[in-house]
């Protein structure tokens, strides 16, 4: 059978009170809607997946667009019913289901997995239903429609009943309806006109489609999630965060299984998108962000924060450092205190120390930065030593200039080195120095004043000074 994926993503989320979209809102490091989208990508392909968008559409689309599924605008958003019948046409062929069967999920639902989804999917086929209600069990189930079915042993469904309207007895019922359904095209299309209005929100409601189906002799069931946290979406700023947390748990306990050290892990903040190999170690504190990549045996000490950073094998990045789309190879040490910001490129053995700056630098194999410099728009050879204080001028104040020093070069401290500028292999750098020219391989360059030195001039000046 062919199967479609249609994400409601039309709403704006007012209980949010953000002006943002609320599938925009991001957890884990990612919108909502992405995480949906990246879960349903792994049950069909992108270009099977129909989200459904209206409130800010723009914005919506751009955020995800990259990902490949399709779009369908609801202009004038009158509920879920009315999204999937904006949603018919991209599902005919001619006045032929393009498919056999529907699965609809909510882009605000961020904690679905593609199993689950599987679950119902197969589920479904094997009721032979005309719809499948994917439903779970609270403790609490207050605010939630409650699944009503016919029967305590039977999946079979008699309605779905929305809060307001619950008699004293159907209260006290736990199964709730998560707002994620299978549906076989066919009746679904045939039926779907049938929705009407009636009721508080004068809206087209999707969940009507359960009467329907049965009132006109069709198959409606249920299958209950094996974790109920997994479908619950977030109406506040505040239970968004508990996703988050919820998220961001479950993605250090992924890596924990799979041969990673994460002490404290309630402490970390680690994007699902992020890449850590085994026998990496993460300490408390540490945010790993984006499209990380951790390589093994590379310790990440406390109050590191990476976004966007390839990070090799055997790497030491010590406390308190900052770095941003940028490359560390294998066996280099960072910090602590360092900032790399983006497009450095840190070499294999090399060392960035205690509040270096880099930005655009590449160091190469063994160069050593260790103390207080800020090194931009620079290239760095290998086993070159740049002393504490040095920094590349790179900026006249309207351009950036490239700085290039060889292989084995000696940076004195407290140098300047004004860009553009070329400093050749095995030259030494004298402390204190302003260099502006090119300097030749295994030269001396000094650019400093003559020390002039006044024999107890001190002195007399503290006698003047008492008389």
């Amino acid at each position: 059978m062919k199967f479609a994926i249609a994400i409601l993503a039309a709403g704006k989320g007012t209980r949010l009170k953000s002006k943002r979209p609320k599938v925009l809102h991001a957890i884990g490091g990612q919108p909502l809607l992405e995480h949906v989208i990246h879960a349903a990508s792994q049950i069909v392909e992108p270009s099977d997946i129909y989200v459904i968008i209206g409130h800010e559409a723009d914005s919506v689309r751009a955020a995800v667009e990259h990902t490949g599924v399709r779009f369908v605008v609801q202009a004038e958003q009158r509920g879920t019913g009315h999204a999937i019948q904006e949603l018919r046409s991209s599902l005919l062929e001619g006045d032929k289901p393009r498919y056999d069967q529907l699965l609809v999920l909510s882009g605000d639902v961020p904690l679905i997995r593609p199993e689950t989804i599987a679950q119902v999917r197969d589920f479904h086929a094997a009721q032979n239903a005309a719809m499948t209600i994917l439903t779970a069990v609270l403790p609490d189930a207050t605010g939630y429609g409650r699944v009503i079915l016919r029967s305590s042993n039977s999946p079979e469904v008699a309605a779905i009943v929305e809060q307001k309207a619950l008699t004293n007895e159907q209260r006290s019922l736990k199964e709730i309806n998560s707002g994620i359904y299978a549906f076989s095209l066919a009746p679904l299309l045939a039926h779907i006109s049938r929705l009407t209005t009636a009721n508080a929100h004068a809206e087209y409601y999707l969940t009507d489609m359960a009467a329907l189906l049965v009132a006109a002799a069709e198959r409606v069931v249920a299958v209950p999630a094996d974790d109920a946290a997994e479908v619950l979406g977030a109406n506040t700023i505040r239970e968004m965060m508990l996703l988050d947390r919820a998220m961001r748990l479950r993605t250090a306990e992924k890596l924990m299984a799979d041969g990673v050290t994460i002490f404290r892990p309630e402490t970390t903040v680690i994007d699902a998108s992020v890449e850590i190999a085994a026998d990496a170690v993460i300490e408390p504190f540490v945010q790993l962000l984006g499209k990380t990549r951790i390589g093994a045996d590379t310790v990440i000490r406390s109050y590191s924060v990476l976004r966007n950073v390839q990070v090799g094998e055997g790497v030491l990045i010590r406390n308190s450092c900052v770095a941003e789309d940028s490359i560390i190879a294998n066996g280099a040490q960072i910090g602590p205190f360092a900032h790399l910001r983006p497009g450095s490129q840190i070499g294999e053995n090399a060392h960035v120390g205690n509040f270096v700056e880099t930005k655009k630098a590449r160091l190469g194999k063994g160069a050593k930065a260790n103390h207080l410099a800020y090194l931009g728009d620079a290239d760095v050879g290998d086993n070159t030593n740049v002393g504490a204080g040095v920094i590349t001028c790179n900026y006249d104040g309207i351009h950036k200039h490239p700085t290039t020093i060889g292989a084995n070069v000696f940076v004195g401290s407290d140098s300047t080195l004004v860009a553009p500028l070329t400093i050749g292999d095995g030259a030494y750098i004298a402390a204190g120095s302003s260099i502006t020219e090119d300097v030749p391989a295994d030269a001396l360059a000094l650019g400093r004043s003559r020390q002039i030195t006044k024999p107890d001039w001190a002195k007399k000046r503290r006698e003047t000074r008492r008389n």
